[in-house]
C-alpha cells in the first residue's frame, strides 16, 4: 500500500488525484533518472516521492531546452513553462496532473519558489550561450542548473540550518562540473562547450581535439586540472552532512558516492571522455546504496565517500 505524507492540505484535489500525480512522477524517475533514482531508495517513502516530483520538474525543464525544436520555439515553450510553474505554485493547477505533486511537495517542504525559477533561467541560458570565457561565468551557470537543485533538495532532506546552504551550493557545483566532463563530446556535438576558454587557452587546447576526438598531452593536462577543480568542490561540500538528519545524510552519501565515483573513473583515464559518455555500473550504484543504509537506519556518522 502506498502511504502519502500525513497532514496534507488537500486544496489541490482529491487524494486519488494527488496519488496519481505522485505515481506519474515516480514512474518517470524510475525510467529516466539513472543515478538519481538509486539515491531516492534510501529515503522514507514520503520524501522519496517528493524527490520524484522535484526530479520530474527538473527533467521536463531540461527536455524543453534540449529538444530538437528551433531555438525560438524552445524559447516560447520555456515562457509557457514559466507561466505553468507560476500557476502551480499559486494553486492554479495546469492541465498536466503531475504539477499537483510538485506544488504539494513545494508547500510541504517549504521550498523557495526562486529556486525552481532559477532552474528554468539556467536552461533558458543554454539557448543563447554556447561558450564560456571564464570559470566565473561557468560557475554562475552551474549554480542555476545544479546548485539551486541541491538547495531545493536539502529542504526535502530535512536541513533547517542556513549553514547548510553553502555546502549544498558547492555540492551542486561539484556534480555539474562532473557532468561537464562526462558529457564533453555529447555537448560539443550539440554545439555547446562548457569548458572555459581561459582554461583551454592556458593549456593550449583547441576545439579540434573535440572535433576529431584525438587526445593530446595538453588535453590530458587540462582535464586533470578540471578534475582537481571539481574535487575541491566535493571537499567543500562534505560539511553538508553535519546539517542533515539520518535519511538526509544517507541520500547525500549515495549521491556523493555515485558522482564522486564517476569523477574517479574519469580521473583514472581522462582521455576516455573523448570516446563518449562515461558511466557507472549498476553494481557500483547499488554498492553506494548499500553503504548508505546504515546511515539511514542507524544514524551512522560515517564519512561521505567519493571524489
Amino acid at each position: 500500500m502506498i502511504i502519502l505524507p500525513q497532514g496534507r492540505d488537500d486544496s489541490f484535489g482529491t487524494s486519488d488525484r494527488l496519488l496519481s500525480a505522485y505515481q506519474q512522477c515516480r514512474d518517470l524517475a524510475r525510467k529516466t533518472a539513472r543515478n538519481f533514482y538509486y539515491s531516492f531508495l534510501v529515503l522514507p517513502r514520503p520524501k522519496r516521492w517528493a524527490m520524484c516530483a522535484l526530479y520530474a520538474f527538473m527533467r521536463a525543464t531540461d527536455d524543453i531546452g534540449d529538444s530538437a525544436e528551433p531555438i525560438e520555439k524552445r524559447r516560447q515553450a520555456l515562457d509557457q513553462w514559466r507561466a505553468q510553474l507560476d500557476d502551480a505554485l499559486a494553486g492554479r493547477t495546469p492541465d498536466d496532473l503531475w504539477w499537483l505533486a510538485l506544488s504539494d511537495t513545494v508547500r510541504r517542504y517549504d521550498i523557495p519558489h526562486d529556486r525552481l525559477h532559477a532552474v528554468v533561467e539556467g536552461v533558458a541560458s543554454d539557448l543563447d550561450t554556447f561558450r564560456y570565457d571564464t570559470f566565473n561565468e561557468l560557475y554562475h551557470y552551474c549554480y542555476r542548473v545544479a546548485s539551486v537543485v541541491g538547495l531545493a533538495c536539502i529542504k526535502i532532506w530535512g536541513a533547517s540550518d542556513r549553514r547548510a546552504d553553502l555546502p549544498a551550493e558547492h555540492c551542486g557545483i561539484a556534480f555539474q562540473l562532473t557532468n561537464v566532463l562526462r558529457d564533453l563530446v555529447e555537448d560539443y556535438n550539440r554545439g555547446r562547450l562548457y569548458l572555459p576558454k581561459e582554461d583551454l587557452d592556458r593549456f593550449g587546447v583547441s576545439e579540434e581535439v573535440l572535433l576529431h576526438r584525438k587526445p593530446t598531452p595538453e588535453f590530458e593536462e587540462m582535464m586533470r586540472f578540471q578534475i582537481a577543480r571539481a574535487r575541491s568542490y566535493y571537499d567543500q561540500s562534505r560539511e553538508l552532512a553535519l546539517y542533515l538528519p539520518a535519511s538526509g545524510r544517507a541520500i547525500y552519501a549515495v549521491m556523493h558516492g555515485m558522482y564522486g565515483g564517476l569523477l574517479d573513473k574519469i580521473a583514472a583515464s581522462p582521455n576516455r571522455v573523448l570516446d563518449g559518455r562515461v558511466s557507472l555500473s549498476v553494481g557500483h550504484k547499488l554498492g553506494c546504496v548499500m553503504r548508505a543504509l546504515p546511515i539511514r537506519y542507524f544514524g551512522s556518522s560515517a564519512p561521505v565517500a567519493g571524489a
